[in-house]
């Protein structure tokens, strides 16, 4: 019938008896390199297409810019400082930021006039947290006509004080 099969004999020392040829490996290479130009070539053809139908398809530029350049994807250096009317970019927006965080911590601790005119102040917050701990939050009464009244029951006595003093 059929012939046995024979197990192999794997001794120890034995090894592939055919090497591959030298030929196959530069054949190979050279295909390699081939199909890589003819993809490259394929490829600087589709991005040339799409360029020229991007330039054919583009909106025409805002009439009021001066010295647009020709392709506005790409764009001169020096070009936007001398080009674009105000108001233009933020150029340092860290140190912009720098600026406008400094300001407000200085306006937010410091003392400073909001309105001279009707004579009203801005404290820095630690002292105005002091006040408010010392006096507490004004509170409205029941009557919407009336002024708001002290929250601290030292003061409202202290106010009644004062008003027995005066002869009221």
């Amino acid at each position: 019938m059929a012939e046995e099969i024979q197990p192999a004999n794997h001794s120890h020392g034995d090894y592939e008896r055919r090497d591959i040829g030298a030929a196959g490996i530069i054949y190979f290479i050279v295909g390699l390199a081939v199909a890589t130009f003819i993809v490259h070539l394929i490829l600087a053809g589709l991005y040339d297409f799409l360029d020229k139908r991007a330039r054919t398809h583009q909106p025409a530029v805002n009439a009021l810019m001066e010295n647009v350049p020709t392709d506005t994807r790409k764009v001169a250096p020096g070009y936007p400082n001398q080009a674009f009317p105000n108001p233009r970019l933020e150029t340092d927006e860290r140190g912009q930021l720098s600026d406008i965080r400094l300001e407000e911590e200085r306006e937010l601790n410091s003392y400073g006039w909001v309105d001279q005119q009707a004579g009203t102040v801005h404290i820095p917050i630690e002292r105005a947290m002091d006040l408010l701990a010392q006096r507490g939050l004004p509170v409205r009464s029941q009557n919407a006509n009336s002024q708001p009244v002290a929250a601290t029951s030292a003061e409202a006595e202290s106010a009644a004080a004062e008003k027995k003093g005066s002869g009221q």
